[in-house]
């Protein structure tokens, strides 16, 4: 009998997955564990709660089934039997039209994302082909089909279509090239005006941004759009982030008022309409005390209150079903920061002192956008660093990299001390000495970051 190890691999098919099932047979039959939450979110699957079991008893060999694209997502494996099953990607995008097939026996379960057509044909009597679903079964649900016979798609089935039982209403479906793509599920961006929603609007042209005047997490007032539950996710790019300013008697208000309790509402509307969150965190959660690159796992211990409020905001936000908090450091992108400034600092050959005792990396905010679009593509849910790669360096390395980049004497840039750069400053936030984070976790689900130096040339050289 089959024995294997839990595997999950993805299709050509962007967002569809193989998983091969450890089946475990003696004289008495066999055992599987059909669908184990953890261990598939743990082997790279992407984030599914199924609400919904059907199961499709089909007696006869050649009983053939679809191509139907539900408004939702499947699991799906065979509990006796075998079928040969095939997929068409009706989504609008790149890969509309693509197709993949394989044959399912016991040992086999395929992820199948919304938008993408599934259909099957028995290859044994009495098979029992069953599926876990996202959404409850909806008769006004807006559907999408192809016809099985299209010769387009190019699928070979095993039995021909002539000798298979087909319902009338599979024979009728609509031709690959009659087909309406299937829309991309919408997305929400609050906060439009920061580094990362600039960035964000370049991969997400089509997601819908609020500015603080449309929502403003700091105001208990404020109300999100009426259609919110129509969403898929929510992405939250809006925060108090002047970390200095945190320190303060007003700006520790407003800090807590928008990064914990303007969140919890956030996350509360989140759960009651099943919309996911992305939450934009920082390295300010460590104490920077480590001597190698902070995993996701690691114990958030964070030294001043802006850390204490993006801490306290990566609490609610776990408490979903489904979020992606994105853990990310030293942000860089369109607007007043630190590289721009070297930058013309350099070009009046003015010399500068730059602290030389915090190491980290540079995330650049076009890189860390495309990171958060492909997670978003992978559904993945969790716990994310994200920053760019490369060597850990000081900001006066930093800095006299951009000098040298220039064409400037890299001896006009002076190292300091953090404690000698603002000493006499009553309201300067604690920084963490050491804000490396590890990307492997992002690494294992195939995401790649660019190396901070490569990034960092591009940005310089933009006009």
């Amino acid at each position: 009998m089959f024995s294997k190890e839990l595997k999950v691999t993805e299709s050509p098919i962007p967002g569809l997955y193989v998983i091969d099932l450890p089946v475990h047979g003696d004289n008495r039959g066999w055992f599987k564990e059909n669908y184990q939450a953890e261990k598939l979110a743990s082997s790279g699957l992407p984030y599914f709660r199924p609400v919904q079991n059907n199961i499709s008893f089909n007696e006869d060999i050649g009983t053939i089934r679809g191509f139907h694209a539900e408004p939702w997502a499947k699991y799906v494996s065979v509990a006796t039997g075998k079928v040969f099953a095939a997929w068409v990607d009706l989504r609008e995008g790149n890969s509309f039209g693509r197709v993949f097939s394989i044959e399912i026996d016991p040992s086999i379960a395929v992820f199948i994302p919304r938008g993408v057509a599934n259909a099957f044909q028995a290859l044994e009597k009495n098979t029992a082909y069953t599926y876990l679903v996202s959404k409850h079964w909806d008769a006004s649900a807006k559907y999408s089909f192809v016809n099985l016979a299209d010769e387009n798609l190019g699928v070979k089935w095993p039995i021909s279509l002539d000798d298979s039982a087909i319902s009338e209403k599979d024979k009728n479906h609509p031709f690959l090239k009659d087909v309406e793509p299937v829309k991309a599920e919408k997305l929400l961006v609050v906060g439009s005006s920061g580094q990362l929603a600039k960035s964000l609007r370049k991969v997400l042209p089509d997601a819908t941004f609020l500015s603080r005047e449309d929502f403003d997490l700091s105001d208990k007032s404020s109300q999100l759009p009426s259609d919110f539950g129509s969403y898929k996710w929510v992405i939250n790019a809006a925060a108090f982030t002047n970390v200095d300013g945190a320190e303060t008697f007003t700006g520790r208000r407003l800090a807590w008022a928008t990064n914990v309790e303007g969140l919890a509402r956030l996350v509360d509307a989140c759960k009651r309409e099943g919309v996911g969150l992305v939450h934009v965190s920082s390295d300010y959660v460590f104490d920077g005390e480590s001597e190698s690159p902070y995993q996701e796992e690691d114990m958030i211990c964070p030294l001043g209150v802006y850390g204490q409020t993006k801490a306290a905001g990566e609490v609610l936000v776990s408490t979903l079903d489904r979020y992606q908090i994105i853990r990310t450091s030293w942000v860089v992108g369109d607007g007043k920061n630190f590289v721009s400034t070297m930058k013309r600092l350099a070009g009046e050959s003015k010399e500068v002192t730059v602290v030389d005792d915090q190491v980290g990396r540079l995330t650049f905010s076009d890189d860390l956008a495309k990171a958060i679009q492909q997670l978003l593509e992978k559904d993945a849910s969790g716990i994310f660093n994200v920053s760019n790669s490369g060597s850990a360096v000081s900001w006066h390395q930093i800095a006299q990299k951009i000098y040298e980049i220039q064409g400037e004497d890299v001896a006009l840039v002076k190292p300091i001390s953090t404690s000698d750069y603002f000493e006499g400053n009553p309201n300067v936030a604690p920084r963490p000495k050491f804000s490396v984070l590890a990307l492997d976790k992002l690494q294992k689900i195939g995401i790649e970051m660019p190396d901070w130096e490569k990034s960092l040339l591009n940005f310089l050289n933009q006009d």
